[in-house]
């Protein structure tokens, strides 16, 4: 062993001597024992990024044939095809756009899932079972199978380049977790509704009855609820002062509800403040509490819901800032307007991919039919196109929408 190894692990045994008493053998059981933002503060946490998402036949996700979920005019014979919906990520902010049902909110959830399944010791009161981060009623995750393609083999997987987290639903089975397992991948996952509203008692009724909220939902209520830390980084500290401005002040948690401090020194039920403070309210709970620190990945689904659109700038400002401090951000968002402030305010171009999520339609070139003729082009299945700018993707429905709106203007 080299003299940094052994410095290195001279270091980490102190802390756990520091901290807990005694000496760990190795850093795998300091790491099972030490709360991670301890570690993510102390410089130790290994930045991890989510590389790619491949599924074939789970929900909308169906059989297709296309090169590497290429444009299909580019293909000719000779060509090798990916019979699966397969979708590359940024290291930093990725814009998932499409129509309602191409399957947005279902990444999401898929990535969140993957992550959470890789930290040894999650927090306790958190999702358990994969198949309830998508919905609380499901009984196994055969429900999760492409209706029209049961019987096809049924996975998806997500990777970070090197390592592999793949739920096979046909097998019943993760595979590659022994490898998987022990990255602790922290992710917070934000959804569209808001919980904190809820918090009272739901966390010790959610233990006992079967509740009507799905992992994501539960899991929000878990984070906002850990303690604040005790110190916060100067970058963070700046995003937490702009949204204390526009909140009018910080949020607090007390006897399990959360409440609004505001400046003047009321407080304020959290379920009083109108909606879109009280999204801004849950993201300085937890940046906070430590939760959005470098090497963290941030799924937030429809962050522009009931949001006034004058408060688009400062969410684009906030999540532009957290990717330069580290952390992997995927949205999925209907806004072209915020979608577009995420491009026009980066500082540069690959600091913001989009991905746009679209149906076959009858998409398939002349080409595409004269090499597979038994080909039903009418499965409407799920494709995607990435970019670096919005102007370079085709079949998007909110720059078709906002086009429509024009028109229909430019007529009156």
């Amino acid at each position: 062993m080299n003299y940094s190894k052994r410095h290195n692990k001279f270091l980490f045994q102190v802390f756990a001597k520091v901290i807990y008493g005694s000496f760990y053998k190795t850093e795998n059981e300091i790491f099972n024992v030490v709360n991670y933002r301890n570690v993510i503060k102390c410089g130790w946490r290994q930045t991890m990024a989510i590389k790619m998402i491949e599924i074939l036949n789970v929900m909308v996700f169906r059989r297709h044939l296309r090169k590497n979920n290429a444009d299909s005019k580019n293909i000719k014979e000779g060509d090798t095809f990916n019979d699966g919906f397969k979708m590359e990520f940024c290291d930093g902010i990725n814009v998932l756009l499409g129509e309602n049902g191409v399957g947005k909110t279902t990444i999401l959830k898929m990535i969140y899932a993957a992550t959470q399944w890789s930290i040894r010791q999650a927090d306790p009161g958190k999702t358990k079972s994969l198949v309830q981060f998508f919905s609380n009623s499901l009984k196994d995750s055969d429900a999760l199978k492409n209706a029209e393609n049961k019987e096809d083999y049924c996975y998806y997987r997500v990777s970070d380049g090197t390592h592999s987290f793949e739920d096979s639903l046909s097998h019943k089975v993760i595979l590659n977790y022994d490898k998987w397992l022990g990255l602790d991948i922290q992710s917070v996952f934000i959804p569209t509704t808001e919980m904190l509203s809820h918090a009272k008692g739901f966390l010790a009724m959610n233990q006992k009855y079967n509740m009507p909220f799905d992992g994501t939902q539960i899991d929000i209520i878990v984070n906002a609820s850990l303690p604040e830390t005790r110190e916060v980084p100067s970058v963070m500290s700046g995003i937490l002062d702009k949204i204390s401005d526009v909140i009018d002040g910080t949020v607090i948690l007390e006897n399990d509800s959360f409440y609004m401090l505001k400046k003047d020194g009321r407080k304020v039920d959290f379920s009083l403040e109108a909606e879109g403070l009280r999204k801004l309210g849950l993201l300085w709970k937890l940046i906070r509490n430590g939760l959005l620190e470098k090497g963290t990945v941030l799924l937030w689904d429809e962050p522009e819901a009931n949001l006034n659109p004058e408060l688009y700038p400062l969410v684009a400002e906030i999540l532009l800032e957290l990717q330069k401090n580290g952390t992997q951000i995927f949205v999925a968002t209907h806004s072209y307007n915020f979608a577009k402030y995420l491009e026009i305010r980066r500082a540069n171009k690959e600091q913001v991919m989009f991905h746009n999520l679209y149906k076959s339609r009858n998409l398939f070139s002349d080409e595409m039919q004269k090499i597979f003729p038994r080909m039903d082009d009418n499965s409407e299945a799920i494709y995607s196109q990435s970019a670096y700018r919005m102007d370079e993707i085709r079949f998007n429905h909110i720059m078709i929408a906002d086009n429509k709106l024009l028109d229909e203007i430019y007529e009156l």
